[in-house]
């Protein structure tokens, strides 16, 4: 699992990072503990999200959500520049109230499995309005700076989940590829992940060789079968543990059968041990 793995660490209730740059670094596939926002300003580049590949224009906006494995393909001979936004999960499900709930943009991205917002003109102009105060605040020592910032904050997210909710969004066959019997392998995995979910099993709900469906998982997805369900399993442990579910039920409703093996690989991917969580 060397090449999958959990990238940054947020210590703030959120940070906006504008970055522009040109660089020939390979990302691997990585995912991370909070949410995240792309906004893409210029450049090249293509961002893979769970088996989907997103052909990226100026001021389209990925939502990525917390354990989605992602990495962007960057052509190195053309200036790079995007606004990422790290976003804490507690920080903003505190900002939620009984009518309003601002990971909703998050939750119907992995409901439609489509993490793309590209919008029309008339729209961008609002969004670069807000984005540039934010950036501004972040950067300034005024009275109150601190407060505006997440007033600001909050006003993007608000904006971002209207447009979500209200399918505001340009909808483009030319913006989006992947393969159609992996996503719903993907999708059966992640509905799934209490069950069996042998390729044996998978080859024969999904009517495709075992063999065939290992080769053409890895080349849609970047993982081979094995280390995504083991991932997406152990982040589902992780979660458990977290909500107070002791450390041996947890890693059984995640569908592992040999609890040593489970401790071994809870370690190596998290680099603490379950009962270090639990704790925390």
């Amino acid at each position: 699992m060397d090449k999958e793995k959990r990238s940054g660490y947020l210590n703030q209730k959120f940070r906006l990072f504008h970055l522009q740059d040109k660089t020939s670094k390979e990302f691997d596939f990585h995912y991370h503990d909070f949410y995240k926002i792309i906004i893409f300003l210029k450049g090249n580049v293509t961002y893979f999200i769970e088996g989907k590949a997103y052909y990226l224009k100026p001021w389209d906006i990925l939502l990525v959500n917390h354990h989605d494995m992602h990495k962007p393909i960057i052509d190195s001979t053309q200036e790079y520049e995007r606004i990422i936004l790290w976003i804490d999960n507690d920080y903003i499900s505190a900002q939620n109230n009984t009518d309003c709930d601002i990971t909703t943009c998050f939750k119907l991205a992995n409901e439609r499995s489509f993490n793309l917002i590209r919008l029309e003109t008339k729209f961008q102009s609002r969004l670069k309005m807000i984005i540039k105060e934010l950036e501004l605040t972040l950067n300034s020592k005024e009275f109150g700076s601190v407060l505006m910032s997440h007033a600001l904050f909050i006003q993007f997210m608000i904006y971002i989940n209207r447009i979500f909710l209200g399918n505001l969004y340009l909808k483009s066959d030319d913006s989006l590829k992947y393969d159609k019997q992996i996503e719903k392998v993907l999708n059966y995995i992640n509905e799934n992940l209490t069950s069996d979910l042998s390729v044996e099993f998978l080859s024969e709900q999904f009517f495709i060789s075992k063999y065939y469906l290992m080769h053409k998982f890895k080349k849609e997805t970047g993982f081979t079968l094995h280390n995504y369900i083991l991932q997406k399993r152990l982040m589902m442990s992780y979660k458990l543990i977290q909500e107070g579910v002791p450390v041996l039920k947890a890693s059984e409703q995640c569908g592992f059968k040999d609890y040593s093996s489970y401790l071994r690989a809870f370690k190596k991917l998290f680099h603490k041990s379950p009962s270090e969580v639990s704790l925390s």
